[in-house]
């Protein structure tokens, strides 16, 4: 099992500076090497705390490139519902190149009402447009003189440059949250799949329907299943408690504040039951998720038996990505979390 780090940010200006968020974040990427984390990871979102200083992951991945030498970094997950496929596919090229060849794509449909008003899209191309980009993005990075007519973007005999090191290109992700049917197209397609810890027995469910589409595709493997965990990790339960809660939840309060159109009439036939899934989580709690085994708050000796637990109850996973600066989680307590775990909780768990 791998594990790395998710930079997911829920912050806004009168809590950090976008300088003093960045300096941290790049402070913490630099550790990555050093204490065995395999990937570093950033979503993509726009004008709210929750997000709001991830508008473009290949910047923050860029930065991060600089400061590390062998870190995967992994958009978490790019949007082409917001951005021009011409666009992304030489970004995608350019950060291969910069960072020797280490670029993974991930790549989402977008959920936020609110972000789509502001782009002026509708929630109802959602779907069509996610499929329509990454068809056209995977299109650019594998060949040269291409052409597409699409409903959102055309183009005609053009190449895309910087051409990607990775061939045919850099190895890309789904995210999928609930849908039998996300799991399965990318299973089909031969992607990796980054989901969040649902109940083990619907997880477990979930996986199985990925890795059955991989093997019916013919590709060879069983795929790649990342979840997204927090993560507070502390020499007793008692300060991880202390230190990890609090953002924690802060986090959970802006995910729900952030969705809050979804509870208010926003509907659409791409999200089906998505008013359920933001009510869930608009009620959910740090304590919750622990109790759960869904978030990984406690000493080091807790974390490991969460962690083999969690991973024995969904039929095993390939990645972790720790959410280990939640809210406002101060720089020094984060990286003391990172630490401990990289020392007392990683040389127990990667052989799993």
């Amino acid at each position: 099992m791998q594990f790395g780090l998710n930079f997911f940010p829920c912050v806004g200006p009168e809590q950090k500076s976008g300088e003093q968020y960045f300096r941290e974040a790049m402070h913490l990427c630099s550790l990555t090497d050093e204490l065995g984390y395999t990937h570093i990871r950033q979503v993509e979102h726009y004008f709210h705390p929750y997000g709001g200083y991830s508008p473009n992951p290949l910047i923050f991945l860029t930065a991060a490139a600089m400061v590390t030498k062998k870190t995967r970094l992994i958009t978490g997950a790019v949007l082409p519902a917001f951005n021009k496929p011409l666009k992304l596919a030489g970004e995608i090229g350019m950060l291969d190149g910069i960072s020797n060849g280490r670029v993974e794509v991930g790549f989402a449909r977008a959920f936020l009402p609110h972000e789509f008003t502001q782009f002026g899209v509708s929630l109802d191309e959602s779907r069509k447009r996610f499929t329509e980009g990454l068809a056209q993005i995977t299109m650019l990075l594998k060949g040269e003189k291409v052409s597409s007519k699409g409903e959102f973007n055309s183009f005609t005999n053009v190449t895309s440059l910087p051409r990607p090191m990775q061939r045919p290109h850099p190895p890309f992700w789904i995210a999928a949250t609930t849908t039998p049917e996300t799991f399965a197209f990318a299973g089909a397609n031969g992607c990796n799949v980054m989901a969040i810890p649902l109940e083990p027995e619907k997880m477990r469910s979930l996986i199985g329907t990925y890795r059955e589409a991989w093997r019916k595709a013919g590709h060879p493997g069983n795929g790649h299943v990342m979840n997204t965990f927090f993560m507070c990790c502390a020499p007793t339960r008692d300060e991880a408690m202390a230190a990890g809660l609090g953002p924690c939840n802060q986090h959970l309060k802006g995910l729900a504040d952030a969705a809050k159109e979804w509870l208010a009439g926003a509907s659409t036939k791409d999200y089906p039951g998505y008013d359920k899934l933001i009510a869930h989580v608009s009620s959910d709690t740090a304590e919750r998720q622990i109790e759960a085994g869904s978030a990984f708050i406690g000493s080091p000796a807790e974390i490991v038996d969460m962690i083999k637990s969690y991973n024995d109850k969904v039929g095993g996973i390939d990645s972790m990505s720790l959410h280990f600066t939640p809210g406002n989680m101060p720089v020094d307590k984060a990286e003391r979390s990172l630490r401990l775990f990289s020392a007392e909780v990683l040389p127990k768990v990667t052989g799993l």
